[in-house]
């Protein structure tokens, strides 16, 4: 028997309705089962019909076929309860875009997303290719629907981070708009907790004054300070191309490395 990476949970107490249901969604997205490990969108319309109530989308899944990650995430837009979505490994390609469908979308602190352009195989004279281009053109248009519904970014930033294999982690999606909330994250519940202290006026004088100086002083350090660490970042967003650019640049001062000509009066020495 073939094992299935895929199930919902849900509570065995009959006695309460609407009772809230889990899915995880670990494996590639399908049109059909080829190894029983993908997850369809007809298996996924039969068991999210079976019940009622809220649910929970566990994904950890490397993307597949975009069309059926397109008739999930309608699914899951046209359910009646609510929908909450929690990326625990990875949402790419396709599974980023089912992942969109939820009512609230949280990432675990240590799981990636990734978008990119959609890809497909073609094979036949030119306008066989033409077509498959103005198909892919059309794909990504409605890929971008559903990233622009969530994020509020514009179509033009989000295609360019389609074009560059764009990967990001929890930081960065909550900071684009992918995701509404970290998981784990007690930050903001400690924040409500903590009374809020009420401000402090500065003693009117010189020493009120003086105060103030020093605090701007020390900001003007911590802006220096971070001005001398190009790099460091609180978020990462990763880049095929980006990262491919930027060593390209650091290597093409043509200041270190042997003109041409020159470079074949040497080899030509050589095999005298």
């Amino acid at each position: 028997m073939k094992r299935k990476f895929w199930n919902w949970i849900k509570n065995e107490d009959e006695s309460v309705p609407d009772m809230e249901r889990t899915l995880f969604l670990n494996g590639m997205i399908s049109d059909e089962t080829w190894y029983g490990d993908e997850v369809t969108p007809q298996l996924f319309k039969d068991e999210l019909n079976a019940g009622s109530g809220n649910i929970t989308v566990w994904i950890n899944s490397p993307g597949g076929d975009v069309f059926a990650a397109a008739q999930i995430y309608n699914m899951l837009r046209n359910y009646k309860g609510s929908v909450t979505v929690k990326i625990d490994g990875i949402a790419a390609s396709a599974a980023s875009v089912i992942a969109m469908a939820g009512n609230t979308v949280c990432v675990s602190p240590v799981a990636m997303m990734m978008i990119h352009n959609p890809a497909t195989m073609a094979m036949g004279e030119a306008k066989d290719m033409q077509k498959a281009i103005a198909m892919l053109n059309e794909v990504k248009e409605s890929i971008l629907n559903a990233y622009e519904s969530k994020t509020g970014l514009t179509r033009a930033r989000l295609s360019h981070m389609m074009d560059d294999e764009t990967w990001f982690n929890a930081k960065k999606a909550v900071e684009l708009g992918f995701a509404d909330k970290i998981l784990f994250d007690s930050d903001e519940d400690e924040k409500k907790k903590e009374p809020e202290e009420p401000e402090k006026k500065p003693d009117e004088g010189s020493e009120g004054e003086e105060e103030e100086k020093k605090d701007d002083e020390e900001k003007e350090k911590k802006k220096e300070k971070k001005k001398k660490l190009p790099f460091q970042q609180d978020s990462m967003m990763f880049s095929t191309k980006a990262m491919n650019e930027s060593f390209l640049s650091k290597v093409s001062h043509t200041d270190a490395m042997i003109p041409v000509n020159q470079l074949e009066k040497r080899l030509s020495l050589l095999t005298h």
